[in-house]
């Protein structure tokens, strides 16, 4: 299908230098699960955009080679005035252009979704969220905790090579 990844990977960044566990999340855990564990190819942002390259152009590549579109919910991407570029061009593959599956991984429990962007809702009111329970913490690295599961039933079938 000419595409080079399973899923884009699209998380709030902070502009802080304090590390904080979504990015944890994002740069170990999900990694170690779904590329180690499970065979996918994640597109990481930080990590799978070179240095020097134009931002906007490789995100919009790199999304068009992805099969999925996994955004984390968190209330810092909820109460982010400016969403990311990135967010920006996922929500407009997946609702106008049909593109791409989106994932939405509830990683904080958001309560009510009236703050979310009105494309988030929708995506929420077609296919839900998988939520991330304080309990996935204590053994994150088990991919066959609920959670993972779950993800991995929102991704795409992997090829394994034989």
């Amino acid at each position: 299908d000419g595409k080079i990844y399973d899923a884009y990977v699209i998380y709030p960044r902070s502009h802080t230098n304090e590390a904080n566990f979504v990015e944890y999340f994002v740069y170990q855990i999900m990694p170690d699960i779904l590329e180690n564990k499970c065979g996918y190819k994640l597109c990481i942002y930080g990590r799978d955009i070179y240095p020097g390259e134009d931002t906007a152009s490789a995100i919009e590549k790199r999304m068009q080679k992805s099969r999925r579109l996994i955004i984390l919910l968190t209330h810092q991407l909820i109460n982010c005035k400016e969403p990311a570029y990135d967010q920006h061009i996922a929500l407009y593959n997946a609702l106008i252009q049909n593109d791409a599956k989106v994932i939405l991984l509830e990683m904080e429990t958001i309560g009510t979704y009236e703050k979310l962007q009105e494309s988030l809702r929708f995506i929420i009111k077609q296919q839900g969220t998988v939520k991330w329970k304080e309990q996935h913490t204590v053994h994150p690295q088990s991919s066959n905790s609920k959670f993972w599961k779950q993800v991995r039933y929102h991704m795409p079938r992997t090829l394994k090579s034989s």
